[in-house]
């Protein structure tokens, strides 16, 4: 499910050209396409959270599972902006459902240390690896088959996964509705960070202006801000504002914002320069990224728990961020007339081993912090923070790339170089998410030692020599 989830976020991007010649999309509506998708995945994902708390986060997944399936036969067979549209806007729906209850659902199923940090792996594979999947599918599938089996494709997944659900996933009893959901709150952060995404998805955009914009901004801020306040004052409130007191919930989500952040919007933006700057067609551009996700899935399935397990996630954590941010500035020295085998593919791999290491890592520290009955709320909060700063980055690493660019054009450079200074400037930004990540991490974080194990008791001639090495904690 969570394949799916990912891959639909950027699978879309490269088929977005097709679709927009078959059902006639203006240039202005078809970014609806994704920001239909985006706002309700971001706005619904604290209210399934919470839903997965007072239901069982087996009832809410599999909801949130068949709403996303049908939903994708939805957009497979549409006919029209509309439906298309429509369907993309479910689909969020349904990824909101499911998303928000399966990290809640991954710390029940293995509460053991080694086994939780080897099942956080294959989920960061999924989740990290997942978009650059989706970039070399898209590729692939819309000129193979056509833009439709971009979203066919998931029906077959879908109706696994919900057979698997079905039989491995064990029952929960929540509370029940009559416990809170806060419908007042859920409508207010709802509304709140839906358009909060909405007005940061349009600001590279030329549809509204600024002072429309800011306006939007605005209200998302006020409606947030009586959010918090409902929060406080409501007998049972959506998010409890309790969950903010951890030290390590705080820090690693900030963190969690800001890698994501960096990733999201340096895919995109490295699509563009393939595109644009060294001439990839669309197959190319999507298999260019392979060595990302063969990278993040090597490290992800086979290193990060042991690295884990040894050095604990503060250390892997600081290492991932590290290598990511120097992958990025790697990239950002790529020339106009680079190649890729030199200039991209090597930053490709750099970029791999930190997010690799980096995920796993962020996931468990923003989960450790929660008690077990507001796993299904960390959950959510874990995957806003995600969204939340894949919208951000994207909007401000994009701004920033054509900004520079415009301002070279204007100012007499060459095309191509104007684009490539712009890309460069947005990936140094990009680069100094991460950083800042990596202070927040250094500065805020910290490793619960493992408590020693009693000695014990030596036989009657001891050796010297015999010394007791503890493993380092977590």
């Amino acid at each position: 499910m969570q394949l799916m989830i990912i891959l639909d976020g950027t699978i879309v991007t490269v088929a977005l050209p097709t679709i927009q010649n078959d059902l006639r999309f203006s240039q202005g509506g078809l970014s609806w396409v994704v920001d239909s998708y985006l706002i309700a995945f971001a706005g619904l994902l604290l209210l399934s959270g919470r839903l997965g708390d007072l239901l069982g986060n087996k009832k809410v997944f599999l909801g949130g599972l068949v709403t996303f399936t049908v939903a994708s036969l939805v957009c497979g067979v549409s006919g029209t902006a509309g439906t298309l549209i429509a369907g993309r806007f479910l689909q969020g729906v349904g990824a909101a459902l499911a998303s928000a209850v399966v990290l809640g659902m991954i710390v029940g199923l293995y509460p053991e240390p080694g086994e939780q940090a080897k099942a956080m792996g294959v989920y960061s594979f999924v989740s990290a690896g997942g978009a650059s999947v989706g970039l070399i599918a898209g590729g692939v599938i819309t000129d193979a088959l056509g833009w439709h089996w971009v979203f066919l494709i998931n029906l077959p997944i879908g109706v696994v996964a919900a057979f698997a659900g079905l039989k491995k996933l064990t029952p929960q009893s929540g509370p029940g509705l009559r416990a809170g959901a806060d419908a007042i709150g859920a409508l207010l952060v709802t509304a709140g960070l839906s358009l909060g995404v909405f007005a940061i998805s349009q600001v590279s955009e030329d549809r509204f202006s600024g002072g429309e914009l800011t306006v939007c901004g605005a209200l998302s801020a006020a409606l947030l801000a009586a959010f918090v306040v409902r929060q406080a004052t409501a007998a049972d409130p959506l998010l409890a504002l309790r969950i903010f007191r951890s030290r390590e919930i705080n820090g690693a989500n900030t963190v969690v914002v800001l890698a994501f952040a960096a990733g999201f919007g340096f895919q995109f933006l490295n699509a563009l320069y393939l595109q644009r700057v060294l001439g990839f067609d669309s197959m190319q551009t999507g298999l260019a990224f392979l060595p990302a996700p063969l990278t993040i899935g090597a490290i992800s399935l086979f290193c990060s728990a042991k690295l884990t397990a040894r050095f604990g996630t503060r250390r892997v954590l600081l290492t991932g961020l590290l290598l990511l941010g120097v992958g990025l500035l790697l990239l950002s020295r790529a020339p106009v007339h680079g190649h890729y085998w030199v200039d991209v593919a090597p930053t490709l791999v750099v970029q791999g081993l930190g997010m690799g290491l980096t995920i796993p890592a962020v996931i468990m520290r923003a989960m450790s912090g929660a008690e077990p009955a507001d796993a299904g709320l960390a959950s959510g909060l874990n995957n806003t923070a995600q969204q939340a700063g894949a919208a951000v980055g994207l909007a401000v690493l994009a701004t920033v790339a054509t900004t520079h660019s415009d301002s070279l054009l204007h100012g007499g450079a060459a095309q191509l170089t104007a684009l490539r200074d712009g890309y460069s400037l947005a990936f140094v930004c990009a680069a100094g998410f991460v950083f800042l990540g990596w202070l927040v991490t250094l500065l805020v974080l910290r490793d619960t030692p493992t408590p020693a194990p009693a000695p014990a008791p030596a036989p009657a001639p001891a050796a010297p020599d015999a010394a007791v090495h503890q493993p380092l904690g977590r």
